[in-house]
C-alpha cells in the first residue's frame, strides 16, 4: 500500500478539498503512474455533484491521466519504468464478454470499471482518480504517450479526444465526407481537428456567432449559425454526418433536418433531459442516431498514435490543483477555451 495526495469530494455540497488515501499494493500485471497532470472533464462535475445519482464518496475524480512510470510488476511487458504513460475513462472490464475479447471494454456486459466513482471487480475497493499523485493499473488500460506531444495537452485526449475520434471513424468519415459539429466546448473543438485531419469538409455548427472565429483557427471550412433560420433551411439535407456535442437540452429535429440520405447523428453530449424525436424526421432520407461511449482499449492506443504522427493535442489552460473548484464554476458559464488541465506537481 502507498499513501497517495489527492484532493476530493467528501459529498455532493462541499468543495473539493487536500486528502490523502491508500493505493492499492501493485500486482504482477500492474502499472505504478506519478502522475503529471490530469484532464477536468465537465462528468467530473456531474458526478462530484451526483447530477447523474449514485455517486459515492469520498471521490477523488479524474480520468484524464498523463504521467511517468514509477514502477511495474513482474509480468509487465508493454512499460518500463520512466515511460510516459496515461490512463483514461476505466482501469477493468469483465475481459471475458465477447465486447471485451473484442477489445471493446467499455461495453463490456458486466459493466466496465470506472477510473474513479466505481468499484473494484472484487466490488470492495473504491476506485480513485488523477486528481491525486499517483495511480496503480493494470498494463491493459494504460496507454503509451508519444513523447513529441505536450504531456498537458494530451492528457484530455484520454476522454474529449477518444469521445470525438470513435464515432468520426465509426461513422466512415474520409476525405470529402460532409460534417457539421455541433458544439464548440471541449469535446467539440476536438471533433473539428479531427474531422479536418481525416480530410472532411467541416462545418461547425453553434448557437454563438462568437464562435466563428475559433472555429475557423481550429480548421473548420464553414461556420452555420444555428439561430439563423434561413442559413439552417439552406442547409437542410446537406451533411452525411452530424457530430452532436452538445450537453445542454437541445432539439434533436433540427439537427436531423440537415441530414442527406443515410446520414448519420452521431450523439456524444449529455444532455440533462431525454430528448424528444419524431419519426418523420428519421425516416426521410433513412437517417439514423447513434450513440458513442469512449473507445476501447486498441482504439484508445490507435487514437493516441494518430494524434501524435499528426501532430494533434486539446487547446488547454493549465492550473494548479487548488483552482479546481475555481475552474468548475467557470466551466459551467462556457469559461475556458477549451480545456482545463490540472498541474498535479502543485499537490
Amino acid at each position: 500500500m502507498s499513501t497517495a495526495k489527492a484532493y476530493a469530494a467528501q459529498d455532493k455540497t462541499s468543495p473539493l478539498a487536500p486528502w490523502q488515501f491508500e493505493r492499492r499494493e501493485p500486482g504482477p500485471h500492474d502499472v505504478v503512474i506519478d502522475i503529471h497532470f490530469c484532464g477536468v472533464c465537465h462528468s467530473d462535475l456531474h458526478q462530484v455533484r451526483d447530477e447523474w445519482g449514485g455517486s459515492i464518496y469520498p471521490m477523488v475524480p479524474g480520468h484524464e491521466i498523463v504521467g511517468k512510470v514509477a514502477a511495474i510488476g513482474a509480468s509487465v511487458s508493454k512499460f518500463k519504468v520512466g515511460d510516459t504513460a496515461a490512463v483514461g475513462v476505466m482501469v477493468d472490464s469483465c475481459r471475458t464478454c465477447k465486447n471485451c475479447e473484442k477489445h471493446m471494454e467499455q461495453y463490456c456486459e458486466e459493466g466496465m470499471t470506472g477510473t474513479y466513482n466505481g468499484y473494484e471487480r472484487d466490488k470492495k475497493t473504491l476506485t480513485q482518480g488523477g486528481y491525486s499523485s499517483t495511480i496503480v493499473t493494470d498494463e491493459r488500460w494504460v496507454y503509451h504517450i508519444a513523447g513529441s506531444l505536450d504531456m498537458a495537452a494530451t492528457a484530455p485526449l484520454l476522454c474529449a479526444g477518444i469521445t470525438t475520434y470513435s464515432p468520426l471513424r465509426f461513422a466512415g468519415v474520409t476525405k470529402g465526407t460532409r460534417v457539421g459539429i455541433i458544439g464548440l466546448g471541449g469535446l467539440g473543438h476536438m471533433g473539428v481537428k479531427f474531422a479536418v485531419s481525416f480530410g472532411a469538409e467541416v462545418t461547425l455548427i453553434s448557437t454563438s456567432p462568437s464562435k466563428q472565429k475559433d472555429a475557423e483557427r481550429l480548421g473548420a471550412h464553414h461556420f452555420l449559425l444555428s439561430t439563423d433560420k434561413a442559413a439552417m433551411k439552406k442547409y437542410q439535407g446537406y451533411f452525411d454526418v452530424l457530430l452532436d456535442c452538445v450537453s445542454a437540452n437541445h432539439d434533436y429535429g433540427m439537427y436531423l433536418n440537415l441530414l442527406g440520405l443515410e446520414g448519420k447523428l452521431m450523439a456524444v453530449g449529455l444532455p440533462s433531459e431525454n430528448p424528444v424525436v419524431s419519426p418523420f424526421a428519421l425516416i426521410t432520407n433513412r437517417r439514423t442516431i447513434t450513440g458513442s461511449m469512449i473507445g476501447g482499449t486498441v482504439e484508445t492506443q490507435e487514437m493516441l498514435d494518430y494524434c501524435a504522427a499528426h501532430n494533434i493535442v486539446s487547446d488547454v489552460e493549465v492550473i494548479p490543483v487548488q483552482q479546481i473548484n475555481e475552474a468548475f464554476e467557470r466551466m459551467l458559464k462556457n469559461d475556458v477555451r477549451y480545456r482545463f488541465v490540472l498541474d498535479m506537481k502543485t499537490l
